[in-house]
């Protein structure tokens, strides 16, 4: 290990409620940074079809434990990595280390190594801008798409984007964590929650973070978000919209009834994406931002009826 790469100790993964999955992990490669460690969950079947979910800011793998179960109880593979940063995977420990485009080139190196095809994406917050520009570049490889509570910004007006755009708490929320040296990871998903989580739960999206040491890619994750059209990933996640406006695939959309931040992306995917048209979209009541972590079950659900279309 370098000094600026941070690796959080295993005694803190232990013990955490409804979470007792083995950890997996594969080397990605930076030019700069050299080889960093990618955590993963990898439970179900390896000859079944693929459901990779993504989590983002400032969750980890540990939000998508009520899905787990139920997906390899009906016979599917489920597949949840922590991006670098986050997780039991490597921290750098540089904010300027941290790029939109290093998170996508890190994704697309672990589904190239363990070979993931008949994929369905699960993407929520930054596994949106995240794995939507995976699924552009890699569209073999996948099969459906559920999207929660998520976007891929593009700086554009409706109905290509979302009107004032990034509007006021996200551009809030990129403001306030700029000049952070410290974020309380369990309370941040706590207070975008419809009820307020548990102690152990919070104590759970502590875990990654020994210290304050350890949250660069937590405080920086705001600032790579695409909030005016000159920052990097506007062009790219333009050229995503492109595909996705050709994406014939299933494309079903499951975002919350009381998500502060990104609702307003929902109609424009519905609209947008060939694959959403036919789609039974759903609106799950009763959560915010993390649907995973409130309405994990309903999710489930939605998600399981997609597959079983998809393959049954």
């Amino acid at each position: 290990m370098t000094a600026n790469v941070l690796r959080t100790p295993d005694e803190r993964f232990q013990n955490l409620p409804e979470f007792s999955f083995p950890p997996h992990y594969q080397q990605v490669q930076d030019d700069s940074l050299g080889s960093l460690r990618m955590h993963y969950l990898d439970e179900g079947p390896r000859d079944a079809p693929v459901v990779l979910m993504l989590h983002g800011e400032p969750t980890w793998c540990y939000l998508y434990r009520k899905l787990i179960p139920p997906l390899v109880a009906a016979g599917y593979r489920a597949v949840a990595p922590d991006h670098i940063g986050f997780g039991r995977s490597d921290k750098l420990a540089a904010r300027s280390d941290y790029s939109y485009q290093r998170h996508v080139e890190w994704l697309g190196q672990l589904l190239t190594a363990l070979d993931l095809r008949r994929i369905t994406l699960v993407c929520q917050d930054w596994g949106g801008p995240i794995g939507l520009r995976i699924l552009s570049e890699m569209p073999q490889r996948f099969d459906a798409v559920l999207a929660t509570n998520t976007l891929l910004p593009n700086c554009e007006p409706p109905p290509r984007g979302v009107a004032d755009w990034p509007g006021t708490i996200v551009r809030d929320w990129v403001h306030l964590t700029r000049n952070l040296t410290d974020l309380p990871i369990g309370e941040t998903v706590s207070s975008v929650a419809v009820w307020p989580l548990s102690s152990e739960v919070r104590r759970a999206y502590d875990a990654p973070f020994p210290d304050p040491s350890y949250k660069a890619a937590a405080l920086e994750f705001p600032a790579l978000i695409p909030i005016h059209p000159h920052l990097p990933g506007v062009a790219e996640n333009r050229r995503a919209w492109e595909f996705l406006e050709r994406f014939e695939k299933p494309f079903l959309t499951a975002f919350s009834d009381a998500d502060p931040s990104t609702k307003a992306w929902e109609k424009v995917f519905r609209e947008r994406v060939p694959g959403a048209k036919k789609q039974a979209h759903v609106e799950i009541a009763h959560a915010g931002h993390f649907v995973q972590e409130e309405q994990g079950e309903v999710l489930a659900e939605a998600l399981l009826g997609l597959l079983n279309r998809l393959y049954r």
